[in-house]
């Protein structure tokens, strides 16, 4: 008899309704239809491992509840090679991801100890000539905007769309 591992577990942050729509209308556009089946997001932790879901769910709420909404810059357009990502900033947030870190160093993989660069994806796996043309486009009338973290979502990972597991919202 086997028994499957638990999917591995993916956390990101929440944005507030009208970024989100955003940055979904973006990705509809640019994003290749066939591989375009998630929302967009900011994803905090890639691959947390789903046997300890029940704990790191515990962890979450208590955290969240201490947090208020998170005041993010969305400070730029950057290039991905093959896509194109608006970067965000907000030393709270930051501040969050090492404390997760910290508290989770022993079940994070080397990609979720490197040092957090919040982004949007809008666009990905496309030619380089076409992810050149959307960030030149983007960059002409950019202007830095707002946007608020409402909190963070957990999914769970099998392969294709993700499977929204928990909610956290930011309370405090």
């Amino acid at each position: 008899m086997s028994f499957a591992s638990p999917a591995p577990l993916i956390l990101t942050l929440a944005l507030d309704a009208e970024s989100q729509d955003y940055f979904n209308e973006l990705r509809r556009q640019h994003f290749p239809p066939k591989i375009n089946y998630l929302a967009a997001h900011v994803t905090l932790f890639h691959h947390l491992p789903g046997e300890d879901e029940a704990a790191l769910k515990d962890e979450l709420a208590a955290t969240c509840r201490a947090l208020g909404p998170l005041p993010v810059q969305v400070a730029s357009v950057r290039s991905l090679g093959r896509g194109v990502a608006f970067n965000l900033e907000n030393a709270e947030l930051r501040a969050l991801h090492r404390r997760l870190q910290t508290a989770w160093a022993p079940l994070l993989t080397p990609q979720d100890q490197q040092k957090l660069q919040p982004h949007v994806t809008v666009q990905n796996k496309v030619d380089p000539a076409v992810a050149r043309q959307l960030l030149a486009d983007l960059q002409a009338d950019f202007q830095a905007f707002a946007a608020t973290g409402t909190g963070l979502k957990l999914w769970a990972y099998r392969g294709g769309p993700w499977e929204l597991r928990a909610e956290f919202v930011f309370a405090g």
